[in-house]
C-alpha cells in the first residue's frame, strides 16, 4: 500500500511539474507571435502611408533617412483619457540595407472628454545619425528635448534639395487622415524584454541598430519592403 501511495505521489509531481513547465512555454509562444504581429504591423504602416503619393511621405525624406520607428497607439478613456502605444525601431546600414527590429513602446495618460477608443499610425524618421543613437541607448527617448523633432513635410514629389529641418520627421494616420504631425513630449522607451524574446537572447538595441545582430526570419518581409522602398526613392533622385 505505501509503494503504491509513494509512486502516485511521483506521478503527481510529475503532472504537476509538466503542467507548470507547458505554461511558460505556451506563454513565449504567444508572446513572440504578439511581437511577429508588431513587425508585421511596421510594414502595413509603411505601405499605407504611401499608398497616396500627394500626402505621402517625400522620396527625398526617405532618401536620406538614417532610420525609421513605427507605433501603433491607442487612446481611449471617458473623463480620464490613457494612451499607449507599442512599434519597432530599425536603422539603416552604411551599406543601404536595413537592421533587423528593436522594440518600442510608449504611454501616457491625461485628463479630457474622450468617449470611445482611437487608433494611430505613427512614422518617425530618423534624419540624422544622432537621432538613431538617442534610441540605440536603449533608454528612453524624450521627443522633442533629446532630438530635435518636427512635423515632416508631405508629397511624393517634393523637391531632392530639401534639408532636414529636425533630427526627426514625424507622421501620423487617424481614421485614415495622413499628414505631419508634433510629438513633442512624447517618451519611447526601449522594450529590452521584447528584443530578448524575439531575438531569442538578451542583446542590446545598440547591438540591433547598429547591424550587428542578424535580423530574426520574420523580419525579413519588413526588410525586404524597406529596400524596395528605398531603392524606388533613389530611382526618383
Amino acid at each position: 500500500m505505501t509503494k503504491i501511495v509513494s509512486r502516485l505521489a511521483a506521478l503527481a509531481t510529475c503532472l504537476a511539474v509538466a503542467g507548470w513547465t507547458a505554461a511558460p512555454v505556451a506563454w513565449a509562444e504567444d508572446e513572440k507571435l504578439e511581437l511577429q504581429t508588431e513587425v508585421d504591423q511596421a510594414r502595413t504602416i509603411l505601405n499605407q502611408f504611401q499608398k497616396i503619393p500627394e500626402k505621402g511621405i517625400p522620396d527625398a525624406v526617405l532618401r536620406n533617412a538614417k532610420g525609421l520607428a513605427f507605433l501603433t497607439v491607442l487612446r481611449a478613456g471617458f473623463i480620464i483619457s490613457g494612451s499607449g502605444g507599442k512599434g519597432v525601431v530599425v536603422a539603416k546600414n552604411d551599406d543601404g540595407t536595413w537592421t533587423g527590429p528593436s522594440f518600442i513602446g510608449t504611454g501616457g495618460a491625461g485628463f479630457g472628454f474622450q468617449i470611445g477608443a482611437q487608433v494611430s499610425e505613427f512614422v518617425m524618421v530618423l534624419n540624422t545619425p544622432e537621432a538613431v543613437n538617442a534610441f540605440a541607448k536603449g533608454g528612453n527617448v524624450s521627443i522633442g528635448a533629446q532630438v530635435s523633432a518636427a512635423a515632416g513635410p508631405v508629397g511624393r514629389s517634393l523637391g531632392a534639395d530639401v534639408m532636414p529641418q529636425a533630427a526627426i520627421y514625424t507622421y501620423s494616420r487617424a481614421q485614415g487622415l495622413f499628414g505631419g504631425v508634433s510629438l513633442d513630449g512624447t517618451v519611447v522607451a526601449t522594450r529590452k524584454e521584447a528584443n530578448t524574446e524575439y531575438y531569442g537572447e538578451a542583446v542590446s538595441s545598440l547591438a540591433i541598430l547598429s547591424g550587428k545582430v542578424e535580423a530574426p526570419a520574420g523580419a525579413e518581409k519588413l526588410r525586404a519592403d524597406l529596400a524596395k522602398l528605398t531603392a524606388e526613392a533613389n530611382a526618383d533622385e
